[in-house]
């Protein structure tokens, strides 16, 4: 029994039903929420460090990062029975996707320093932080969420039964 099996054993109706039946977007889901810690991590590492007045360089940084992580874990195990493409033309589309997704993902922060002016010279430090990690951590990473999970379907994985299931998760 996999990892995935036990797991969703142990997940209480209706919700284990949910996630067998929309298992990828569960996997897909895991994968986000794992990038998005790593992402948060090293944007507030580089936002309060060496990139303390360039937060939306240290937002791109972050997102590149995550994005890599994104990748393998999408491939290996999201989306591993999806395919259709050769690895590097693949891999090309995927990256492609995600910087799109890394401009959705940096938008809302440009906005809310750049053009709403939620920045040191209009808020205390706290309400910079608090601004920085709304627009940033929860509008961008949800747009770019929303986007991926499309295109990635559409573009990147495009047929569903393309390698073969090794074990059933």
């Amino acid at each position: 029994m996999s990892v995935g099996e036990n797991l969703i054993r142990r997940v209480p109706e209706p919700f284990r039903s949910f996630a067998l039946k929309h298992r990828e977007l569960v996997k897909f889901a895991v994968v986000g929420g794992t990038c998005f810690v790593i992402d948060t991590v090293i944007f507030l590492v580089l936002k309060t460090t060496v990139l303390a007045t360039h937060p939306v360089t240290a937002k791109i940084i972050a997102t590149l990062i995550a994005t890599i992580v994104s990748y393998i874990l999408n491939r290996e195990w999201s989306f591993r029975t999806r395919g259709g493409r050769e690895r590097p033309h693949e891999a090309a589309l995927f990256f492609l996707v995600s910087g799109v997704g890394v401009a959705l993902n940096s938008v809302p922060l440009w906005v809310s320093r750049y053009v709403l002016l939620l920045d040191h010279n209009h808020l205390s430090p706290f309400g910079v932080q608090v601004a920085d990690f709304v627009s940033a951590q929860i509008v961008g990473t949800l747009l770019a969420m929303a986007f991926r999970w499309w295109a990635f379907k559409r573009f990147v994985f495009p047929d569903p039964n393309a390698r073969p299931r090794l074990v059933k998760d």
